[in-house]
């Protein structure tokens, strides 16, 4: 989003059907929250960390921009452990994978060739075209591990 948009500025948006979508003071509020975070939040974790920053936005309107930026490709959106949604922008770009740690919540983006090679194939095999997949890969990060293995975990 470039710098010094209206509250009243539009942009194009894919998941509209290339209709414009509006980019208010909410949107940019949820955009900018998510390029300061490192891994991935829920939208009550981010609703809470806009209220701390004074920001004036109802949780079900960050539901909604989570959503739309999801849709429009601007973040990913997955499910954590509690198969709760959980949202970041990416600094990988195209299709890739996460490892997420049970414990912390960290994320790593991880290409992972082999499990392209075999989705492509599974497909293949049964006949399927134009497919999509997505892995996460749930675990306990090295720190956490250190933790569990110290008994602080």
């Amino acid at each position: 989003m470039p710098l010094g948009a209206k509250a009243d500025s539009t942009t194009p948006s894919p998941a509209t059907g290339g209709k414009e979508q509006r980019v208010t003071k909410q949107r940019r509020a949820v955009s900018a929250a998510l390029d300061e975070l490192d891994d991935f939040v829920s939208t009550q974790e981010l609703y809470r960390i806009l209220q701390n920053q004074g920001v004036s936005v109802s949780l079900a309107t960050a539901y909604r921009i989570l959503q739309s930026l999801a849709d429009e490709g601007l973040v990913d959106v997955l499910r954590n452990g509690e198969g709760e949604a959980v949202y970041r922008r990416c600094a990988v770009t195209g299709h890739h994978h996460h490892l997420l740690c049970r414990n912390c919540g960290k994320a790593v983006e991880v290409e992972a060739p082999a499990v392209e090679t075999w989705a492509a194939h599974t497909a293949a095999e049964h006949g399927f075209s134009e497919v999509a997949h997505t892995v996460e890969i749930f675990g306990l990060c090295p720190d956490c591990t250190v933790l569990k293995a110290a008994g602080k975990l």
